[in-house]
């Protein structure tokens, strides 16, 4: 039987209750499949960071390279600047391990009424592609005279040929796989003149290798306001860094919570382990309740299943999702209602294992 090693690090806030709650369902699921799943936990975080002075050992990266993936709950807490926790431990893991796509789907699933009037499940169906290792959030730049009148900011985007080549051709191949076989491309080229225009070019360059898949590029406030006027008409998107993160809170606000969306940090290489996440924050004002809702970490784990070669298992995490979410009786409150993190993992993993 095959056994996959997965290196758990439920980080801080509410991490700390809906990664558990998602190990629970990923029992179930291989139990029920011909593999199994052997959890390491691992205590980098916020936390971490207040007792030791930094967010990770300063070895993480060799230990998780033993990994087959990573499950990731969140990451932040307010006694840590955000740029500290976000620096030194997400955006390292995707850097060094080539996570260079984020894979977020953005579906509002039956049962769930979206802040769009008027939209059904089948409004909503999208998946963004973000670039996940350079553009806005490469990390360079500095700063000069701080504290002073004179004080200089710098923050350098870095656009590569090679980056945006990559992302595109998996964005295609995504895209060709779907149904509809559209693709959308977030762009600022009219105020950006260097790096969004080279991005439209090797872009467009991609699209020729794709005529079955039917591409158009906005302009990315276009694009946003696209996702609320007319989401129907869009399908996978692809962006970079910065342009992805924005366009995919909006795709989890109005699918209807924050707290079921998930996402997947890929090396599609699989040269190291790729991280799955739901992509909600720790919620510190929420944290230690007991009410977080888990649905956006079990179905970033059903992702993970699906990356390591088992479909069938997301699948089924994926339907029992949808019928537990559909039948409406378990609710936690981000969806309007009083079930707490347990009673809502109890309904998916009894309704799995049934």
């Amino acid at each position: 039987m095959k056994t996959y090693r997965i290196a758990v690090i439920a980080g801080d806030g509410i991490g700390q209750e809906v990664i558990p709650a998602g190990i629970e369902v990923l029992k179930v699921a291989a139990s029920r499949g011909a593999f199994g799943c052997d959890f390491t936990e691992f205590s980098w975080g916020s936390e971490f960071y207040l007792r030791t002075g930094r967010m990770l050992d300063d070895d993480a990266f060799q230990q998780v390279m033993a990994f087959d993936a990573i499950y990731l709950g969140a990451i932040g807490d307010p006694r840590v600047p955000d740029h500290i926790s976000a620096r030194e431990l997400i955006l390292p893991f995707r850097q060094r391990l080539r996570q260079y796509v984020n894979l977020r789907p953005m579906r509002l699933l039956p049962g769930i009424a979206s802040p769009l009037a008027g939209r059904t499940a089948a409004d909503i169906d999208m998946v963004c592609v973000r670039e996940n290792s350079e553009g806005e959030y490469c990390g360079m730049g500095g700063r000069l005279h701080v504290g002073t009148p004179d004080e200089i900011a710098e923050q350098t985007g870095v656009f590569t040929r090679r980056g945006i080549e990559r992302i595109a051709r998996y964005a295609f191949t995504l895209a060709r796989s779907r149904p509809r076989k559209l693709l959308a491309s977030a762009t600022k080229s009219n105020a950006l003149h260097h790096a969004m225009v080279l991005w439209d070019e090797v872009v467009a360059e991609v699209a020729g290798e794709f005529p079955d898949v039917t591409f158009r590029k906005y302009h990315v406030d276009a694009l946003a306001a696209r996702m609320i006027t007319h989401p129907q008409t869009l399908d996978v998107i692809v962006a970079s860094n910065l342009f992805g993160d924005i366009l995919t809170d909006i795709g989890s606000a109005i699918s209807g919570s924050l707290g079921v969306g998930p996402s997947g940090n890929i090396n599609p290489d699989r040269t190291a382990p790729s991280m799955f996440e739901p992509i909600h924050g720790s919620a510190p004002d929420i944290a230690g309740k007991g009410i977080a809702n888990p649905i956006a970490a079990i179905w970033a784990g059903a992702m993970m299943l699906d990356h390591l070669g088992e479909r069938s298992a997301h699948d089924a995490i994926l339907r029992t999702i949808e019928r537990v979410i559909g039948d409406e009786r378990v609710r936690t409150p981000d969806l309007g209602g009083r079930a707490t993190t347990a009673e809502m993992t109890k309904a998916v993993t009894g309704l799995l294992a049934a």
